[in-house]
């Protein structure tokens, strides 16, 4: 397989590198600038492997005192869901997340730029300039008033999930759990509402993954943007709740949206097993699927670095080049791939965004 650097720039749907190297001891952080042999991503083997920016998720963790709850599903399964994080806990960790990204991109002396606008994203795609769009991963940083989201959106905040896989004052989120189909929970709170609405109206992107089914319905009905999930995949094949179902990826084509691939391998593999050793085909057979269903103008790269267990045949950010080759080799061509890698994105984020 001919795995050389790609011919087009990555820009990817999601990665969790800020926890990686801001959260935790800090004799265990390491540089985004030198090169490193644990988790997914840093700037050198971003270059190696084509990897031309994404999106940066900031996440609050759950304690180690109570990682979450479990939670009895008709039928008898029980599923854990993450528990319910603070305000305070949240927004401490939102801020110091956000500023350890600008931080980081003033340490690159230009080589990395945090985006807010498609002009910008696009021109960064061009020069080989690092593109980073925050995004939180769950909006417990944003009380009921949404006065916090007007000030995270004036720092930088281009795109928000509603959730994680836990309950927060505006919707649920989905407990991991295989198979079983999204539809796990309540539909989004009069909050939930309120805050897809200002979404709208500031030009954020509302990210559908973690959402469960209900929530996914409430956004569709109420956004007068695309419907995006940033780092979901078929539920036809791997039937875990993170996934989305046929009539989810229908309305998703409808709207003009896209879905990001998951590399996470408990969302690839038809069995649901985080066994790390996974084909990179089953990457290909999801793309593949989204692609037939949502048509290839709506398909892109939700890798979940630093955030998940994906194929050692991938690998990490480097091992990039090896699932280009592998959709060569499936049959696509130049321009398919132009889209696959970075212009379904800029496309869905300049209908979404105000700049």
């Amino acid at each position: 397989m001919n795995t050389k650097a790609p011919d087009f720039p990555i820009f990817d749907g999601h990665n969790d590198v800020l926890g990686r190297l801001f959260l935790g001891e800090s004799d265990a952080r390491t540089s985004f600038f030198e090169r490193g042999d644990s988790g997914h991503l840093d700037l050198p083997r971003a270059r190696e492997g084509g990897f031309a920016g994404g999106f940066f998720a900031i996440m609050a963790p759950p304690t180690k005192s109570n990682p979450g709850i479990k939670l009895t599903i008709e039928g008898g399964l029980e599923a854990h869901m993450g528990a319910p994080v603070s305000l305070e806990k949240a927004q401490h960790v939102a801020m110091h997340l956000s500023a350890g990204l600008f931080r980081t991109e003033e340490q690159s002396e230009g080589q990395m730029k945090v985006v807010r606008t498609a002009d910008e994203l696009a021109q960064c795609l061009k020069a080989g300039q690092l593109a980073a769009v925050l995004h939180f991963e769950g909006a417990e940083a944003i009380g009921p008033d949404l006065d916090e989201l007007e000030v995270f959106y004036r720092a930088g905040l281009r795109s928000l999930g509603l959730v994680w896989s836990r309950p927060n004052i505006f919707a649920q989120g989905v407990p991991f759990m295989f198979p079983h189909s999204p539809d796990t929970g309540p539909a989004l709170t009069d909050k939930g509402f309120e805050l897809v609405k200002a979404c709208n109206r500031l030009g954020i992107m509302i990210d559908l993954s973690h959402l469960n089914e209900a929530g996914f319905w409430d956004v569709a009905k109420t956004t007068q943007a695309p419907l995006v999930a940033t780092h979901s995949n078929a539920h036809s094949i791997c039937a875990a709740t993170r996934n989305l179902t046929d009539k989810q990826l229908d309305a998703i084509r409808e709207s003009d949206g896209m879905v990001g691939v998951n590399f996470a391998v408990g969302f690839l593999r038809e069995d649901g097993q985080h066994v790390a050793d996974t084909p990179l085909a089953m990457i290909v057979k999801h793309v593949d699927y989204l692609v037939e269903r949502l048509g290839i103008d709506r398909v892109g790269f939700g890798s979940d670095f630093d955030g998940a267990t994906i194929p050692v045949e991938l690998g990490d950010v480097a091992g990039l080049p090896k699932l280009l080759a592998a959709l060569r080799e499936t049959g696509y061509d130049d321009k398919s791939l132009e889209k696959l890698t970075h212009a379904n994105w800029v496309r869905v984020l300049r209908k979404t965004w105000h700049t």
